[in-house]
């Protein structure tokens, strides 16, 4: 089972009582204070996603997936990062609606798939060294679209159910 635990990302004290205690922040503002800052760190992002990717052999699987040059599949990426976790709207103006599922259709994806992905991804969060609850609360996203994007089943006797853990050591299951 996955252990993800969601909380709001908010930059107020728990303890106020004004509506903006409650107010989330987007995930976009913990990659810098300035949109230019933030552009680089959602490269950074991508980037460490994807050389992980390229170069750890556990991800084999899924970099067969990819096209031998990952310039293309970099830079679609972090169009699309960018308005996902709250910043600029880059993608849709360039290529439409994201329409992931279809978009991901061409390619066999199964659970062994989307588990090397999240890994891939929850690798590059902790390079970027965010606060763990950040990490946490943009896996569970990330974990709900990847497991969306599965279109083929799992061998049999698979629960499809994934093992993948993304605490960081030293964390307990509470």
């Amino acid at each position: 089972m996955i252990l993800f635990q969601a909380q709001t990302m908010s930059s107020n004290s728990p303890n106020q009582t004004s509506p903006e205690a409650h107010t989330p922040v987007p995930p976009i503002h913990y990659f810098g204070d300035s949109a230019e800052e933030q552009a680089v760190g959602v490269r950074k992002l991508v980037d460490l996603f994807y050389d992980e990717m390229d170069t750890n052999p556990a991800f084999e699987r899924i970099r067969k997936l990819h096209p031998n040059n990952l310039d293309h599949s970099r830079e679609k990426f972090y169009l699309f990062l960018s308005g996902w976790l709250g910043g600029a709207d880059l993608y849709t103006p360039k290529f439409g609606h994201p329409r992931l599922r279809m978009r991901h259709m061409p390619f066999p994806i199964a659970s062994e798939d989307r588990d090397q992905w999240l890994l891939c991804m929850v690798n590059a969060l902790r390079a970027m060294a965010l606060p763990e609850r950040v990490i946490e609360g943009l896996m569970l996203s990330f974990f709900r679209t990847a497991d969306w994007m599965r279109n083929q089943p799992d061998p049999p006797g698979a629960s499809g159910k994934t093992k993948l853990s993304i605490r960081a050591e030293g964390q307990g299951d509470d």
